[in-house]
């Protein structure tokens, strides 16, 4: 997945690629080795780190911008 990604030119992180491989050889050798719970957190902060961020550097933003 990585190598085709990086071939088309899509950008890829290698922690997001080692940390869903782990995950996912965890579950095929049985469910209970994955420890969900974790797996959770981290999906929730994969999908919130960009919308998040987008909302601060905006605040920041336009208080740098009042402040100027």
């Amino acid at each position: 997945t990585l190598f085709m990604a990086t071939g088309l030119g899509i950008p890829v992180s290698t922690t997001h690629t080692i940390t869903g491989s782990i995950i996912g050889v965890g579950a095929t050798k049985r469910a209970s080795a994955v420890k969900w719970g974790v797996t959770t957190k981290i999906f929730w902060a994969w999908i919130l780190t960009i919308p998040v961020s987008a909302i601060i550097g905006a605040v920041l933003y336009y208080i740098v911008r009042l402040l100027a």
